[in-house]
């Protein structure tokens, strides 16, 4: 099939990789613009705008597919399907209709379970026990369509945003040339969406600091469904101020009580409002990433010490 692939973050490469070997002919990969990334503040490439080039395919970044101009290129493809995955822009009718076969995406839970932005992360944070991705046929609302072909997994007790994303991304990506074969046949016509919808809002940087008072179940699930991106954290004085520390894994601990917050022992054993957590691995401003352990030699919390 002569197809246009939409994708962003690293999510999307597995899927673009399948259709590529699936033989299928890709005449354009639109991605987001290229953004300033590190001390440099040096324009990057998106993961799938630089696999794209490494593959020595067509890449378009427009600023909004809204435009006119945005949207006319699009049209004058002559595509017989777009496939979409986490490519971070709404696409309008002039775009969703152009296909001769129609747009589809891959998403990444059971809808109607988490319609929008961050998926993967919410059902972590939530506490749910599965989820799943799931290739619909787009529509103009948001994560509305029909669903096509779906695949259910475990969230594990040790999955964080980064590891169920990772397994997600290769399970979705094996169902386009399934997904796609039955599209062109004709064979599928989807399945409406049934229940009450619920929305993955975009993870903003306020909802990232712990709140020690909630249960020791839910402080891990924030901190796993949160890591590694933006990261839960939580502060502790320091000699020029507050020291923002973030948390990249954790798991609910066997036992412990005390004000939430309070550290309970010599490593970073903390007490909920209900409970108490292990903090496993850190990572301080301006340092890197580290085992608890490693972090309480240089800078020591110790017993007692109530985290803000």
């Amino acid at each position: 099939m002569r197809l246009a692939f939409m994708g962003t973050p690293e999510f999307a490469v597995p899927s673009l990789a399948e259709l590529i070997a699936s033989g299928h002919e890709i005449v354009a990969v639109y991605s987001q613009p290229p953004k300033p990334r590190g001390r440099g503040q040096k324009l990057t490439p998106s993961p799938v705008h630089a696999f794209a080039e490494t593959m020595g395919l067509p890449v378009f970044t427009p600023a909004s597919m809204k435009s006119p101009e945005a949207i006319e290129t699009f049209q004058s493809l002559e595509v017989d399907a777009a496939c979409v995955v986490a490519y971070g822009q709404i696409l309008k009718a002039g775009v969703l209709d152009a296909p001769r076969l129609g747009c589809f995406n891959l998403h990444g839970s059971l809808l109607p379970r988490w319609r929008g932005a961050a998926p993967i992360q919410r059902a972590i944070m939530a506490g749910d026990r599965q989820t799943g991705v799931q290739i619909m046929r787009m529509s103009e609302g948001l994560d509305e369509g029909a669903i096509l072909l779906s695949e259910i997994l475990d969230i594990r007790v040790d999955d964080t945003a980064a590891s169920l994303g990772e397994r997600m991304s290769h399970i979705g990506a094996a169902l386009w040339p399934r997904a796609l074969a039955a599209i062109e046949r004709g064979a599928v016509e989807g399945t409406e969406q049934v229940g009450e919808p619920t929305y993955a809002r975009k993870i903003t940087p306020a909802e990232a600091r712990i709140d020690w008072s909630r249960s020791a179940a839910e402080v891990d699930a924030h901190i796993r469904g949160l890591s590694p991106f933006p990261g839960a954290w939580f502060e502790v004085p320091g000699e020029d101020g507050p020291v923002r520390i973030k948390v990249l894994m954790s798991r609910v601990a066997p036992d412990g009580a005390g004000a939430p917050g309070q550290v309970l022992d010599g490593g970073l054993r903390i007490a909920c409002g209900e409970g108490a957590v292990d903090l496993l691995r850190v990572q301080r401003a301006g340092k890197a990433a580290q085992s608890a352990e490693e972090m309480l030699r240089g800078f020591p919390l110790p017993p007692g010490t109530v985290l803000g």
